[in-house]
Parts: structure tokens; sequence; C-alpha cells
């Protein structure tokens, strides 16, 4: 029976072209429009970490003696804090993490020295974040400890400096120093940019920053004090810092702190012991109070810090709305359509056609119009995230249709084609036979 429809169907649809031609043409416009925002609206709220964020946390403390345990406490912590926090090991895993711009430069290479950001972080950073290796691998423990000379590379930066090929063993000059390559990433391209997260909220929707690529450059976090001293960025400070950029001593907070807990348990024993380790610096001195204490899970962090850009939240509401639009034109046309055959309805009835087969019968028509403005809607999609990856965003180049989303592309424009086809289909199957036959 689904074959005669479809026959049915297709001699329909090309017996009138140009109408069949402007239903189509109407439908692929609005696949087109918001299959395009839906692609970079997913791109940038997926889970960065799918299958880890739930163990991934983010404690924060409040040193700023002016503020009070009823505010919210800075987006970062101070360095004694982060370093004690982190040295105490109540964690399954634990990563200090800073960056910091510096000079880079290959010896023996062509390429000239560049500014490059550089980040700064102990070594559970590479497990606790999965990040992959395409040559060598991540430092140690001890490599943290004893300040080495060590350093991983992006492999952006790999083929940039040494042509893709291991350079694991090769030295790297940062700022006036030498380091030694110990590992190059695989292609690695978090989206956002979790573990840089801080401050979303002060940016009123313009958080496009977030989503910029991963470092080039990565040594121990305490090397990279030591290289780069004086070349750091405080997040807020409550006091002007004596000497700015030197940020070990100052009153300021600049250093980021992220740590694995496998369970709930081991979540509420960590966050009391932040709450623990708050009041005892209060009782020290330290701070002047102890109650302003968080500790947030990756993904909940992420919705605090509102990281999808509202401009992108807009867009995707605008889309869906043109494609409600257009359907709605849809439902004229068709039916206009179908009532146009009335007298071919009514002489199916009087043959013996049930309401229930002309309204199937109406509806895989419909369906037919969808698939193909499923496909024109496809191309348009391309082109459309053709054109996001030549906007100046820092995730234009992430702006990809993969095979969910080409797969959703089809099952949305027949599914909504469809829906606009209830209405026509319902009342072509309203035809009353014998009127219709009067009139022939």
């Amino acid at each position: 029976m689904f074959g005669y429809y479809f026959d049915l169907a297709l001699r329909s649809l090309k017996r009138n072209k140009t109408l069949t031609a402007l239903m189509v043409l109407a439908i692929a416009v609005g696949i087109g429009a918001s299959m395009t925002t839906l692609t970079v609206m997913r791109l940038l709220s997926g889970d960065p970490l799918p299958g880890r964020s739930q163990h991934i946390f983010y404690p924060q403390v409040d040193p700023d003696p002016a503020n009070k345990d009823s505010d919210e406490p800075y987006d970062e912590l101070d360095y004694h804090s982060a370093v004690d926090l982190w040295s105490a090991k109540r964690a399954d895993r634990q990563a200090l993490v800073v960056s910091s711009p510096i000079k880079v430069a290959a010896p023996g290479s062509d390429v000239p020295a560049s500014k490059l950001d550089m980040l700064s972080a102990t070594a559970d950073f590479f497990p606790m974040f999965g990040v992959a290796f395409q040559y060598g691998g991540s430092w140690s423990a001890e490599d943290d400890a004893r300040h080495s000379r060590v350093a991983v590379i992006s492999a952006d930066l790999n083929n940039k400096l040494f042509g893709g090929r291991d350079s694991v063993g090769r030295t790297l000059r940062l700022r006036d120093k030498d380091v030694r390559i110990v590992g190059v990433l695989a292609p690695w391209r978090p989206s956002p940019l979790f573990y840089e997260v801080a401050g979303g909220r002060f940016a009123h929707g313009h958080t496009d920053g977030f989503y910029g690529k991963p470092e080039d450059v990565m040594t121990p976090f305490f090397t990279g004090m030591d290289l780069n001293d004086g070349n750091f960025y405080q997040f807020t400070c409550w006091q002007v810092p004596e000497r700015p950029g030197y940020l070990k001593d100052s009153p300021c907070v600049w250093v980021r702190l992220w740590v694995e807990l496998a369970d709930a348990g081991k979540a509420d024993d960590y966050r009391r012991f932040v709450a623990s380790y708050a009041a005892q610096q209060m009782a020290l001195g330290r701070f002047s109070h102890a109650g302003n204490t968080r500790m947030r899970n990756l993904t909940e962090w992420l919705d605090y810090n509102g990281v999808v850009p509202s401009d992108v939240r807009l867009q995707t509401w605008l889309a869906f709305a043109f494609l409600a639009i257009c359907l709605f034109n849809t439902v004229g046309l068709l039916l206009a359509k179908f009532l146009r055959r009335s007298g071919e309805i009514g002489v199916r009835r009087a043959l013996g056609a049930t309401r229930g087969a002309v309204f199937a019968q109406c509806l895989v028509e419909a369906g037919m119009i969808g698939l193909l403005g499923g496909i024109a809607g496809w191309l348009l999609s391309l082109v459309g995230l053709w054109l996001v990856r030549h906007q100046p965003v820092a995730y234009a180049d992430m702006a990809h249709l993969d095979v969910s989303m080409f797969a959703v592309t089809f099952v949305l424009a027949v599914a909504t084609s469809v829906a606009a086809g209830l209405l026509p289909a319902a009342r072509a199957s309203r035809v009353a036979p014998a009127l219709q036959l009067k009139t022939l």
C-alpha cells in the first residue's frame, strides 16, 4: 500500500511542479537556517569531558578581607591557597593551572621566535582530562617537585617547528631558557576550553573567548613560575600588587585548581576539607571569614559561567522561529494543493477508498516534500556552516556538520513537513464524494 501511495504522491508532485518547488524551498530555507544554528549551538553547549565531567570539581575559597560570607568567592585562587589545597593530596587527582604569554623559539629551526600562550600545570592535568599524546608523554610528579625544565607541545606547534616529525628530546627555548620536549599532544580541541573558564558571569554573554584553541606549550607548574615570573595576569586583586606580574605573594587571585573525585562520598569529604582549610586560615589570621567556599562539578561550573555566547542562543531561537514561519506557509500551500484535487479525491472515495487511506496518501506526499526539502536544507546548512567558519569568532574552525546532525537534518525535515501536512490531509480526507461527483 505504501508503494501505491508513494507512486500517487510522485505523480502529484510532478503535476504541480511550481507549487512543489515553492514548498520544498520553504522547508529547505527553514531547515538550512535552523540546522546551521543548531549545529553551532550543539558544538558550544556539549559536555567537553563526556563520562568524566561529573567527577571533575572546581574548589573555591575567598581570601579577600573585604568580602562577606554571603558573597560569591572569586573565580580563581590566590597562590598560597591553591598550592596548599594541591599539596594536601586529598583528591584522587589534582592539577594547578595557570597560563601566561611567553616568547618561544626552537634552536636550529628556520621558524622565527614568536609569542605564544604557555600553560603551566601539574602532572595530573593530562590523565585527569584524558589528553592523548602523538609522541612521548607527560612529565611526572617528580618533575613537578624538581622544577624540571621539560615541556609538552601541541600538534600544531610540532608541525610548525619540526614538520610533524617526532620532536621528543629536542630543545625548545622559552623566554631565555632551554627546556627539553618530552611529549607532543595528539590533535586536541576541547569545546569550550573548560580548564580556562572563569569570570563568565561578568562577560554579559560575550563568552566567545572560552572557545579558543589550547595552549601550544605546556610546562610543569613550578617550572613555569621559574621561567616566566613577572608575566602572569591576575584575575583580580584586593590591593595593588607591589610588582605587577610577580603574583606569588600578592593580594591577588590568579591560579585555578581542578580536582578529580571518584564518587559523591569523596566529593562531600573534599567539600568539608575545603571548608576546614578556610576555617584554619581564618584562625591563622590570613582569612577574615571562612564560610564562603564553593565546589561545583565541571558542568555546574560551565553553567555558572554561562559559557554559551548569548548571540548564539538568540540566533538559534530566531532560526527556529523562521522555520515555524516556513512551516505555516507550507501548511497553506499543502491545503491549496490538496483541495485543488477534491475531484480526484472524491472519485477515490466513491470507488471505496476510506478517509484513512486518503489521509495516509496525503501524509506520504507531505513526507516526500519534507525529504526533498531536507536534501536542499542539508546543502544550505553546509553553506551556512562554511560562512560561520569564515567569521572572526574563536569557535569558527569547529563549525562542521557531523553524522548525527546530518541524520537530524532529514529527521527534522520529514517530521516537520508531516506535521505541516496533518491539517491539510485531515481536511482533504473529509471531502464529500457525492458533492464532488456532481461537479465532474
